[in-house]
């Protein structure tokens, strides 16, 4: 059972930036593939990204594309969000997620294992 602990939310401006991050324990963190997903306030749960388990591949959500980039540590059993140039509508709780195979349907069908969250505001 992989236990994964989100950190980093916080409040900060539009247009600034934020680094989010995701600690794992309980299983071998590099046979994993991590994603980040968000829920705002009165809206449904959206995929915003994922990487494979070496890190060698990424995808995101048409609308952080550019702005926000996903990446890991595996020796620290880490992956971050860096989310830049943060807008209004990014405020959200941000929940980091776990794999056992790297798909890119995370969109659809979800991920394995997920953690609690982690609550970002963005102030106009």
């Amino acid at each position: 059972q992989v236990q994964l602990v989100e950190s980093g939310g916080g409040l900060v401006q539009a247009g600034g930036s934020l680094r989010l991050s995701c600690s794992a324990s309980g299983g071998t963190f590099s046979r994993f593939a991590m994603g980040w997903f968000r829920q705002g306030s009165g809206k449904e749960r959206e995929f915003v990204g994922a990487i494979s388990e070496s890190g060698g591949n990424t995808y995101y959500a048409y609308f952080v594309k550019g702005r926000f980039t996903i990446s890991r540590d595996n020796a620290k059993n880490t992956v971050y969000l860096q989310m830049n140039n943060l807008k209004p509508e990014d405020a959200a709780v941000y929940y980091c997620a776990a794999d056992r195979s790297f798909r890119y349907d995370y969109e659809s069908y979800g991920m394995d294992y997920w953690g609690k969250g982690t609550l970002v505001f963005v102030s106009s």
